[in-house]
């Protein structure tokens, strides 16, 4: 991503509802994992979710993170995380092999996905877990997108195509994001019409805290509906798939 958009990410990650509520899915999700389970976070930026894992009762020996940002790995580590280390996520070369790996919004950055997700395979013990989350559909493509220099947003079908073309079993697969899908569109939308040929900001801004609060208060109520639902479209889509083979 372009240099002052990252750090305008590191400055908001901790408390952006977009990406707290996200955090609040995962650990959900991950609560009753052994706390000895071996984690890779790949594209950990500043190590927050690991950082998260630790306080839910999972080793920190044991909890890794990769990320192409020199800046992400000196704060990841700065915050504890001393198993995280500068790599490219379509070549992750560790040694490890793990029991649980997370890539939040990282597969659409790659450009070569499948060559990523075969990485991501082998580095996944048998009866392994993969926890995938990426932008959906190319009609959400915005400038937020070039300035995150994105290559791809993804259709929920065609991210479980891509992971069950690696011999992954889907254990759940949906969209989320649902509720605000179609303000994102509309903002989206109109903001491309208006500024034509000109350049847009990103949408990550914490903006007013009142705000802040409400959005993330509302997908965390998504996420409760999501053990019981799966919806139609939202702004992300998922995938946690199962190595078998």
């Amino acid at each position: 991503m372009e240099k002052d958009f990252e750090k305008k990410y590191h400055d908001v990650e901790t408390d952006h509802w977009w990406f707290k509520s996200r955090r609040k899915y995962l650990l959900d999700l991950l609560k009753d994992a052994p706390k000895d389970s071996k984690i890779l976070d790949i594209g950990c930026s500043s190590g927050i979710f690991l950082k998260d894992l630790e306080n839910l009762g999972f080793k920190l020996d044991n909890l890794y993170g990769i990320d192409i940002s020199d800046k992400a790995i000196e704060n990841c580590r700065a915050n504890g995380i001393q198993n995280s280390f500068v790599m490219d996520a379509q070549n992750i070369t560790l040694q490890e092999t793990f029991d649980i790996i997370i890539a939040s919004d990282c597969l659409e950055h790659l450009e070569d996905d499948k060559k990523a997700l075969q990485n991501w395979k082998n580095l996944l013990k048998i009866g392994g877990k993969m926890y995938v989350f990426v932008p959906a559909f190319m009609s959400l493509w915005s400038y937020h997108d070039e300035v995150n220099m994105h290559y791809r947003r993804y259709t929920n079908p065609e991210l479980k195509s891509k992971i069950n073309a690696e011999n992954l079993e889907i254990q759940k697969a949906g969209y989320w994001n649902f509720f605000l899908f179609l303000p994102v569109y509309a903002f989206r939308k109109l903001t491309a019409a208006f500024q034509k040929n000109k350049k847009g900001e990103s949408d990550i801004s914490i903006g007013n805290p009142f705000v802040n609060s409400a959005l993330l208060q509302l997908i965390i109520f998504e996420n409760k509906l999501l053990k019981v639902a799966n919806f139609p479209f939202g702004v992300s889509t998922f995938c946690i798939a199962k190595r078998v083979s």
